[in-house]
């Protein structure tokens, strides 16, 4: 497939959620700052009133509230033709900006690009991005985290997403009655439109990741527990086998266990699929180089299938989720 591209230039509104201040913001908005592309604003979306060193940067403090709902503030006073809405965790390539605006054309209403785990990471950070970035941990969904293929999808997470103004208001924005997982709600509301989403590999984030183990399970078993419901809730985009794999495996680690014990027949297969799986891990974990991660990641690996099979299945018995 050959990509038309748009050469006009679009002002761009630059949508910065967070709660307060840390470490990582003042990188982001360096970043920002530096990118080349000339026609943007940088909106920032703390709780509170902050000061800044930065001019020309729009501060709007919005109360104590979730960061779909900062979006949707960030997006009614927006100037720009196009939302940019990137995390204050995460930080963009110089040409960010240039390889998002090139791809709206037609009935293309959002961009999505690759959120990358920087090489100022420590290592357990560095082993969760690998986690989520390999076959193994990632499965069909590894080019969020990597380059990948140029193409259309369906769903994309905020912390790379650019839509177009005035579609982001036809459809009333993100609903705030979820998070995580506004993101995925908001692009089946869009697709379901007939708009497209184009996953471009150009358009790149660097995203700092949490670390292993605790910081990290925390975030998947987040977003699982919102994928299992979903499930149910919004089918279209939701209703997947590679979603159910990890509950399947903790599926099968208990029965297997269970009938294992029950018939000795059976230990050997169970012991032989399961010392296969492990192999599998570190042979992905291997390809690192680093002894160091492979012993982070393989485990790493492990508890996030566990974790995410898990809270997968709580959602699919959830009878209702409350922001």
């Amino acid at each position: 497939m050959k990509w038309l591209y748009v050469v006009r230039n679009m002002k761009v509104s630059i949508i910065i959620p967070f709660k307060e201040e840390t470490g990582y913001l003042h990188e982001c908005i360096t970043n920002c700052l530096n990118l080349d592309y000339d026609d943007f604003e940088l909106i920032l979306l703390p709780d509170k009133a902050m000061k800044s060193e930065f001019s020309h940067i729009r501060i709007v403090p919005t109360g104590p509230v979730g960061p779909a709902k900062k979006r949707d503030i960030g997006a009614e006073c927006a100037k720009g033709e196009v939302l940019a809405f990137i995390d204050d965790d995460a930080y963009p390539k110089k040409d960010w900006l240039k390889n998002v605006v090139r791809n709206f054309k037609g009935k293309t209403a959002c961009v999505g690009g690759p959120a990358i785990t920087p090489e100022s990471d420590n290592l357990c950070q560095k082993a969760s991005g690998l986690v989520l970035s390999s076959k193994a941990g990632g499965g069909t969904e590894t080019y969020r985290y990597v380059p990948g293929k140029k193409r259309y999808v369906d769903d994309f997470p905020s912390v790379n997403m650019s839509v177009k103004k005035d579609v982001f208001t036809e459809l009333g924005g993100f609903d705030t009655a979820y998070w995580p997982g506004e993101d995925t709600k908001f692009c089946l509301d869009l697709v379901n439109k007939g708009y497209r989403i184009i996953y471009d590999p150009k358009a790149i984030v660097y995203h700092h990741r949490r670390e292993l183990f605790r910081p990290h399970l925390k975030q998947v078993t987040g977003y699982a527990l919102h994928r299992g419901y979903f499930v149910k809730k919004f089918p279209k985009t939701s209703f997947r086998l590679g979603y159910f794999i990890p509950s399947l495996f903790v599926v099968f680690l208990v029965a297997g266990m269970i009938a294992s014990i029950l018939a000795s027949s059976f230990a050997g297969y169970y012991a032989a699929v399961l010392s296969f799986y492990l192999a599998m891990l570190i042979v992905s974990g291997a390809m690192t180089g680093n002894i160091k991660l492979l012993m982070l990641v393989v485990p790493g690996t492990i508890a996030t299938h566990i974790s995410y099979g898990i809270y997968f299945m709580k959602g699919l018995l959830t009878m209702r989720l409350y922001k």
